[in-house]
């Protein structure tokens, strides 16, 4: 019966979206009708009103949906979509403004003497714009009344011109700053998060172990991660736009003639190109390259490009009048006068120490008063000048109303979804298919893109990526990003803008094109930018590195970089480090031999034993980076032969488990109709028919695996463990190499500490002598506190801890109390005699073998990854790597 109320979820939800029933109310609607009607029947016919449900029932699903409500509006980690109304604000300020308009006569001036110079203007201006509004509509409307009677009045081909304009305008959905990616950020959280949680399970389940190792989780994706992951797709999407007008401007050049520029290229023309260019372009730098370099989060970023946007419409709206740049002026000799002092002075108020602290913070406190005013005097501007600024805040409210309504109505269908047993469907679909995760990849992204031809891409990101996602993500085999997945996810849901009948650019140029423009050349025209979508998709699914790179290298480059021990990059870095090994080998063995031939007889005996085990271990480090190659090597002959046994005896358990739950559910059919029919002569037969023949099923499979499965299984986790044990080996023993050489580094460089509180010592006497044991003994720890910020001082403050003890109770003992601070200053003695010496005879030739051996032997012990070491390992990363050997 389940199914019967899926497809009537299904069935209902299709009646109200093409009925013309509002998006926003026809998600949540048909969800409330179908789980009213579900539960209305089994109340009746069963007695249960969670008799139809396969998860829980109607009090489940309406807990579900305030669980949602509350984390769309009350969870404060959940705060990506807050970028949603910024980039709106954004987007909308300056299309009112007229920034648009400008931009797109200048880049018309400039580009129209080539060979279809207009359209790839068009394109320009397209992306341009996606980077500063994202806003479809916007961009569509204003490029089909500016460059569309100028395309036709040049003798462009009218589908050519249509398909240009349509498809530069959904370059807004895929060109970072997009509402889609944002969107498609926060679903793809929550979905990387039960991904990750399948993967475990799926990992305890082949392997028995409760623990799956870091490198082979599912890391979520963030806004900027999807922000950067998208940026040079997007950039390939507009040169293949390029590219296919200039082809076909040389081809058939009646399609796309040059326009001669009418005017003369003098100061003013250049002028006004620039004025109308380089804002937007400063804008699309400030926002994308304040989240690229780790100045700002996404939101930060989008409310720097509201205010962004509202300057730049500021002087707009004041255009051909007096003072119409002062705000501008204002606000940028603002921002480099605090720019200025940062660099100069230390403006944090906690941290004044002198008069000049305080002129700095002074001056950045006026500073900040001029940019304050400069924002303010615009938004004056843009309220009162054709209440612009109204118009703005009132769009901007509609769409992130429409966007929030549709989340929370998506979330209650995708609630009924699941009730329903829709995603165990969906999963066991998709499993079952031969071919593995690209079959299920290809199927998606088929099903994404036949529904781009009914859907808006809100619907689409907000109904069917949270069902879909988590299935793909979780599968090692293919190991995709999150990021990946969006951005491939995102190109796709473009083509719905695009995609005749109702693609919604479409629509936009057709209210704004003349009547000599026919629907039918508007659709032709955007077929073959539909093609050019397609082709982009397939090079970004080629090459995910393409788009899985600038988010890694961003991440591994920024202030909150994972240190070289992070776990997830230990075999990227490896590859990379153990290339450097061969390369300065003769280096690395000459400073081993030249430091061993130090003299170091006059250290501590256990300082000695500890440098001299570093400099054999440091020796050994070649012959353990050969054993990692070696056990590498023999698990990767091995893998070649193993695999087509691993993935078909998985696929088969995958087939005998779904078939096991099938017996289950029949069997548990059969004990309620035994139940309510006894007594009766009703027979079950074809229920029993049913379980027999899954089970012959079942058992048919079994005999299918083949014989020699578990031994190739166990000889491929015999192999994985070896090399895992080695490469565990090898960073130990570089670990214990290193961690000496800075430790006695440091210890030589407290020398100077330890003479200054060499007097300190001998006055503790006379404390303990004359001053009450307690107040002693507080002058004792407060004296082994500072002995404790000395590097491996323990010998003194063992001393200092024992002598304080003393002086415990109601008998304290002065002499013992005495005889330990004699002691401690023995040792301090000691202490200062060798470090001295080590700081002339061994430091020099000890910070040498650091630095000979600081990114080799100890890369793993530094803060963080060079900038070589940072490209190599992003490079590694961005490659998607097959584990499902593993699971």
């Amino acid at each position: 019966m389940e199914l019967y109320f899926l497809a009537l979820l299904v069935l209902i939800m299709i009646i109200a979206l093409t009925s013309g029933f509002p998006v926003a109310f026809s998600l949540p609607g048909s969800a409330i009708l179908t789980v009213a009607i579900a539960a209305l029947c089994g109340y009746i016919f069963e007695g249960n009103t969670d008799a139809y449900f396969v998860l829980g029932g109607p009090n489940q699903w309406l807990s579900a949906g305030v669980t949602n409500f509350r984390s769309l509006y009350w969870n404060v980690e959940r705060d990506t979509l807050i970028a949603i109304p910024l980039f709106v604000f954004m987007g909308i300020m300056l299309q009112r403004s007229k920034i648009a308009e400008d931009l797109l006569v200048a880049m018309a001036r400039l580009f129209g003497p080539v060979p279809g110079g207009l359209g790839i203007s068009v394109v320009f201006v397209g992306a341009l714009l996606a980077a500063t509004t994202g806003i479809v509509g916007a961009t569509v409307i204003a490029m089909g009344l500016i460059s569309l009677p100028a395309m036709l009045r040049n003798n462009y081909s009218k589908s050519l011109a249509c398909g240009t304009i349509c498809a530069s305008g959904t370059l807004g959905q895929i060109i970072p700053p997009s509402i889609v990616l944002i969107i498609l950020a926060d679903q793809l959280s929550n979905a990387a998060d039960q991904a990750a949680t399948t993967r475990k399970a799926l990992y305890k389940e082949a392997t028995g172990s409760f623990s799956m190792p870091g490198e082979f989780d599912v890391v979520s994706a963030s806004a900027g991660d999807m922000f950067m992951g998208a940026f040079i797709p997007g950039l390939i999407l507009v040169g293949l736009y390029m590219a296919y007008i200039l082809i076909s401007a040389i081809i058939k050049p009646e399609n796309a003639p040059p326009i001669p520029f009418e005017g003369s290229y003098d100061r003013k023309f250049i002028a006004d190109v620039l004025l109308a260019l380089i804002p937007p372009l400063s804008l699309i730098f400030i926002v994308l390259g304040s989240i690229i370099m780790g100045v700002a989060t996404v939101n930060q970023a989008g409310a720097i490009g509201a205010i962004g946007a509202m300057i730049m419409g500021s002087y707009r709206l004041m255009e051909g009048k007096p003072r119409a740049y002062y705000p501008a002026f204002m606000a940028i000799a603002s921002i480099i006068a605090i720019l200025i002092l940062l660099q100069l002075f230390n403006l944090n108020i906690k941290n004044i120490q002198s008069g000049y602290d305080a002129f700095g913070i002074g001056l950045a406190v006026i500073a900040v008063i001029a940019l304050l005013a400069a924002i303010g005097w615009s938004i004056w501007r843009a309220f009162k000048i054709d209440n612009t600024l109204q118009g703005v805040m009132i769009e901007t409210a509609k769409t992130t109303s429409m966007v929030f309504i549709i989340l929370i109505g998506a979330a209650m269908l995708t609630s009924a979804f699941r009730g329903f047993g829709g995603e165990v469907l969906v999963k066991e679909y998709l499993t079952s298919l031969p071919g593995g995760f690209w079959t299920q990849f290809i199927v998606v992204m088929a099903v994404i893109f036949f529904l781009g031809f009914f859907l808006d891409f809100i619907e689409i990101a907000v109904v069917v990526v949270p069902i879909v996602a988590p299935i793909l993500l979780a599968d090692p085999g293919a190991n995709i990003t999150a990021v990946w997945l969006g951005v491939m996810i995102g190109l796709n849901i473009q083509t719905s803008f695009l995609t005749p009948p109702f693609g919604f650019a479409l629509f936009y140029l057709r209210g704004v094109a003349p009547p000599e423009v026919k629907t039918l050349q508007i659709y032709k025209g955007a077929i073959a930018f539909i093609v050019l979508q397609l082709i982009g998709l397939g090079i970004a699914g080629v090459y995910p590195g393409l788009v899985n790179y600038l988010p890694k290298i961003t991440h591994l480059t920024s202030d909150t970089a994972p240190p070289p021990s992070n776990p997830k990059l230990q075999e990227c870095l490896e590859t990379f480090i153990f290339a450097d090994y061969d390369t300065n080998q003769a280096v690395i063995l000459a400073s081993i031999d030249a430091i061993k031939s130090v003299n170091i007889a006059y250290l501590p005996d256990d300082y000695q034993t500890y440098l001299s085990e570093s400099y054999t271990n440091a020796g050994k480090s070649f012959r353990l980076i050969e054993q990692v190659r070696e056990a590498s090597r023999q698990l990767n002959n091995f893998i070649p032969d193993y695999r087509p046994l691993h993935v078909d005896v998985r696929f088969k358990q995958r087939e005998m488990k779904r078939l096991n739950r099938e017996i289950e559910l029949l069997e548990q059919q059969q004990r309620a109709t035994d139940l309510d029919e006894e007594g009766s002569n009703s027979p079950v037969k074809p229920v029993s028919e049913q379980i027999t023949l899954l089970q012959i099923g079942y058992q048919q499979l079994e005999s299918e695996i083949p014989h020699n499965w578990k031994e190739n299984r166990s000889r491929f986790e015999n192999l994985a463990s070896t090399e895992r044990k080695a490469r565990q080996k090898y960073r130990r023993n570089v670990d214990e190499s290193y961690e000496i050489i800075v430790t006695m580094l440091k210890m030589i460089s407290d020398r100077e500490a330890l003479t200054s509180l060499r007097d300190k010592l001998p006055l503790m006497q006379a404390i303990i002598l004359n001053d009450p044991a307690e107040q002693a003994m507080v002058s004792i720890k407060a004296l082994g506190g500072e002995f404790n910020s000395i590097t491996n001082a323990n010998s003194i403050t063992s001393k200092l801890s024992r002598s304080r003890r003393a002086l415990r109770g109601n008998n304290p003992d002065q002499e013992k109390s005495i005889r330990e601070l004699m002691l401690a200053i023995d040792n301090l003695e000691a202490e200062i005699s060798w470090r001295s010496r080590a700081n002339s005879d061994l430091k020099p030739e000890l910070q040498a073998y650091e630095q000979s051996i600081s990114k080799t032997i100890g890369m793993r012990q530094q803060e963080r990854l060079t900038d070589d070491q940072a490209e190599s390992v992003a490079s590694c990363l961005a490659v998607h790597k097959d584990i499902s050997l593993y699971f």
